[in-house]
C-alpha cells in the first residue's frame, strides 16, 4: 500500500505514475531540486536557531531573549515591575515581550528567505 510508504518514496511513486504525460517536467530533476531547496531551508533554520533576539515591554521593565526558533532563552524582570502592579498586568507584560521576541525571530527568518531571492529557483520544467 503506497500510503504507508515514507513520504519521499510515496512522492517518487506518484511522480513515476505521471512521467508518461507528454510536456511535463523532468520529474527526477524536479524532485532533486526540491530536496536541494529543502536542504537550504533547513540549513537556514539551523543557522538562525543559534542567533538570539531581544525584546522588551513595560518601558524595559520586562526583557526577554528568544532564539531563532522563537524559544525563550532568558527573561529578566526589573524589581520595579512588582511595585504597585497586579499579577495580570505582569503576565501581560511578560507575554507581550515574548510575543515581540518571537515576531522578531520570525521576521529574521523571512528576511533570510527573501535574501535567498527566488531561492535561485530555476526548476527543471
Amino acid at each position: 500500500m503506497v500510503a504507508s510508504a515514507p513520504l519521499d518514496t510515496y512522492f517518487l511513486l506518484t511522480l513515476q505514475g505521471l512521467s508518461d504525460i507528454s510536456g511535463m517536467a523532468d520529474w527526477p530533476q524536479l524532485f532533486q531540486f526540491s530536496q536541494q531547496v529543502q536542504g537550504r531551508l533547513q540549513q537556514l533554520q539551523h543557522d538562525l536557531a543559534d542567533k538570539t533576539y531581544e525584546a522588551q515591554a513595560g518601558g524595559g521593565l520586562v526583557r526577554v531573549t528568544v532564539d531563532g526558533k522563537g524559544a525563550v532563552r532568558s527573561l529578566n524582570l526589573d524589581p520595579e515591575v512588582f511595585e504597585g502592579r497586579d499579577a495580570d498586568l505582569l503576565a501581560d507584560l511578560i507575554l507581550g515581550a515574548i510575543a515581540e521576541g518571537q515576531r522578531r525571530a520570525a521576521e529574521a527568518l523571512q528576511q533570510e528567505v527573501r535574501r535567498m531571492g527566488p531561492l535561485s529557483l530555476n526548476p527543471p520544467l
